[in-house]
């Protein structure tokens, strides 16, 4: 018989589906071993944040055939190694939607009123109206940093009450602006001229203390902001002091950078104009329900042989195909992630260009696992193979796949995407050599031979005596160092492309100074 195994509390509601097809075995508190030396008797995990499902745990899961989160991320499932074995890992991306979006809202209507502390007060004895008087949300702009699922409903609602709505998404194109009635702005522009700031957008490597002192200092000092996404983000101790000295007006937080919030944190010390909730954001009845009822459909319906709607990892795919195409997956997301990054701005049209050996195998999954590369760095964990197309179509970008069985340049075929967008385009190709390195081989039809690394500087320069010398002994000045370097160009003293591997990013003060290279004409730090 088939049997589900539950090791985290799930709603009733999640259970009751899963009855209908299994014998489900919910069993709470196991220790890590105990759970990996009973995995093996079952076809399914569904699990929420409590367990740690490890390449061990999967590895003994001989009939394991799905694993399923009810909630947003996957952070405590090995994805790699669910997708090696072929186990698919699904999840509930919108389940806690609506949860999450009317958190936000409630923060922003409790810090225009002085809500928690007006009741604090209250209770008390105390009745001291003049003291808290507030401020009217209507007629005034909210920035929404993110227009995703949470981000598009707190717009919406925002817009309906009466204000006006700028927002910052560099995935969104200015149609789909338009259809939500937003006004797209610079993250810079946006934190300058907005009274009220609410962020959902995910935790990166790129968003790490995106909110900083520098950028705290450059919003109105009636200002109010609100984090409901990622701790990380806000760079807590700058935010204390920005409350503190009155730099801006307030704020309301309900994550932080580390959860439960330390003793010790500067964020405690502050008694008005701050709310801290305890990571509420999906502390619905409701959101609890709907995501255990979505993620138990999709085992359900996995377990009876249909496809799954928002798996994680890649569906459809036998480990033979999955270890078949692994590099060419693999290169698909660099060359996504590398596009992303150079061409900035609003993209509207992703050119995805298979040449040679590349044609010949299904192209379906090659093209996905570019736009989850082209994705991720504004979307991180939220981006999946199954809804990096639905993603990119709801940004407004059009999507174009060409097959040219001709191979030009190598036997193994290449991957060629080309950007379009409100700044321009970008062209990046690479290919998969034979021993499975994976190759960058032009930048804007400039040629190339570089291997991806994790940190990387590109440049775009005119093709002169010393200008390399000049960038590297810059870099050196700032303890920045250089792994390998590769220049690419068509004509001599005409215009040239330079990729440096290097082994720390590259901060924006220096990128400046790079920029100001008499030559440079282009500079790019790109993480992958």
């Amino acid at each position: 018989m088939t049997k589900v195994l539950v090791s985290d509390p799930i709603d009733q509601a999640g259970l009751d589906i899963l009855s209908q097809v299994a014998q489900v075995d919910v069993r709470l508190g196991l220790s890590p071993d105990q759970v990996k030396q009973i995995i093996g008797e079952y076809d399914a995990l569904m699990i929420r944040s409590g367990t740690k499902v490890t390449a061990e745990l999967i590895e003994a899961g001989e009939n394991l055939r799905i694993i399923g989160r009810a909630g947003v991320g996957v952070d405590n499932v090995d994805v790699p190694a669910a997708t090696q074995r072929g186990v698919l890992v699904v999840n509930s991306p919108g389940g806690n939607t609506i949860a999450a979006a009317e958190h936000a809202l409630a923060l922003l209507l409790s810090l225009s009123r002085h809500v928690p502390q007006a009741h604090a007060s209250t209770i008390c004895g105390g009745w001291d109206r003049k003291k808290y008087v507030g401020n009217e949300m209507y007629k005034k702009v909210l920035g929404v940093v993110g227009l995703g699922k949470i981000g598009s409903h707190v717009a919406k609602v925002a817009i309906a009450m009466g204000m006006d709505v700028l927002a910052f998404d560099p995935f969104i194109s200015a149609e789909r602006a338009q259809q939500m009635q937003v006004r797209l702005s610079s993250i810079e522009d946006l934190f300058r001229e907005s009274d009220y700031v609410t962020l959902h957008l995910p935790r990166t490597p790129d968003t790490e203390n995106l909110v900083n002192s520098k950028m705290l200092a450059s919003m109105k000092p009636t200002a109010r902001l609100v984090n409901c996404a990622r701790g990380g983000i806000i760079d807590e101790p700058a935010l204390a002091q920005a409350v503190k000295s009155g730099v801006i007006a307030g704020a309301a937080l309900d994550v932080y950078e580390s959860e439960p919030l330390p003793n010790d944190s500067p964020l405690l010390s502050i008694d008005e104009h701050l709310i801290l909730t305890p990571h509420l954001g999906a502390s619905t009845e409701e959101a609890q329900e709907n995501v255990a009822i979505d993620v138990a459909e999709q085992i359900r319906d996995v377990l009876l042989g249909l496809p799954a709607r928002s798996a994680v990892n890649i569906p459809g795919l036998n480990a033979d195909v999955m270890e078949r195409l692994k590099p060419h997956l693999q290169l698909g997301e660099t060359l996504g992630l590398l596009a992303s990054q150079l061409s900035g701005g609003q993209i509207h049209e992703l050119e995805v260009r298979l040449q040679g050996e590349f044609a010949q195998h299904p192209s379906q999954p090659i093209v996905v696992a570019t736009l989850k590369g082209f994705l991720t760095s504004s979307l991180g964990e939220r981006i999946n193979y199954v809804n990096a197309a639905l993603e990119a179509k709801g940004r407004g970008i059009h999507v174009l796949e060409i097959k040219d069985e001709a191979s030009k340049d190598f036997a193994s075929g290449s991957l060629q995407l080309t950007t379009k967008g409100n700044k321009g385009g970008h062209s990046v190709s690479g290919s998969v050599f034979a021993d499975g390195d994976l190759r960058i081989t032009s930048i804007d039809e400039f040629p190339l031979n570089a291997s991806p690394s994790q940190h990387m500087l590109f440049t775009r320069h005119r093709d002169m005596p010393g200008i390399i010398g000049r960038l590297g002994s810059l870099l050196g000045e700032h303890n920045v160092n250089i792994a390998s370097m590769q220049v690419g160009r068509k004509i001599v003293r005409g215009d040239a492309v330079m990729v440096l591997s290097i082994d720390d990013p590259i901060p924006q003060d220096l990128l400046v100074e790079i920029l100001s290279i008499n030559g440079i004409q282009e500079a790019h730090p790109v993480t992958l």
